[in-house]
């Protein structure tokens, strides 16, 4: 199954979850897209919740399926909680990170900033979205890449970044401090939910 490229606040309310984590797509209209979208009431059965929960995640961190279960495999192998390791590891992609530290309004527009070869890490060009950064690495945007119109629009609005990530405006770098904690991460992500629709493939 491909990523996800239509319109986020579209897709928003059809899952009902700001896959932005701005809430504002669902402020104005928060139900599903279409005539019937603020009467439609519809039965969803267990595994109907498990696979919403699975595209819920999928489409906000912005991957393809193939990403996504390699992800949860990686994720399943360690000795921690699955679902809370997932969702780390998920964290954990530089395209996300760059998107953490305020570099792109958006994990899209992070994913192409890395894709073009603007983002170094540890002082290497990376670009690679799904590169698994490790706790103390150093992102920073190349020379030549700090001048960006698209970056310093979305550093003109950047109000707060995660406790597990440091930015540093003026030299434009900063670093992935360490393991974000759950609950340092969306309250409305159900993972046992991804486990669940997983394990019942296996």
């Amino acid at each position: 199954m491909s990523r996800y490229v239509g319109p986020k606040w579209k897709i928003s309310r059809r899952l009902g979850f700001s896959i932005l984590e701005t809430g504002d797509e669902l402020k104005k209209r928060p139900y599903a897209p279409g005539p019937q979208g603020k009467n439609k009431k519809k039965k969803v059965s267990e595994y109907g919740k498990q696979l919403q929960e699975k595209q819920k995640v999928r489409t906000m961190y912005g991957v393809n399926e193939r990403q996504f279960r390699k992800t949860f495999t990686l994720a399943k192998k360690s000795n921690e909680v699955t679902g809370t390791r997932f969702l780390v590891l998920l964290e954990s992609r530089l395209d996300n990170i760059v998107y953490r530290m305020g570099i792109a309004r958006t994990r899209s527009a992070a994913r192409q900033l890395v894709n073009h070869g603007h983002i170094l890490v540890d002082g290497k060009k990376v670009d690679i979205p799904s590169y698994m950064l490790k706790p103390g690495q150093t992102i920073a945007l190349k020379e030549t890449s700090k001048n960006l119109k698209v970056v310093k629009e979305s550093l003109d609005i950047l109000q707060t970044i995660p406790a597990y990530v440091t930015f540093d405006k003026e030299k434009m770098e900063g670093t992935y401090a360490r393991l974000p904690e759950r609950v340092e991460l969306s309250p409305e992500i159900d993972e046992s939910l991804i486990v669940e629709f997983y394990n019942r493939k296996d």
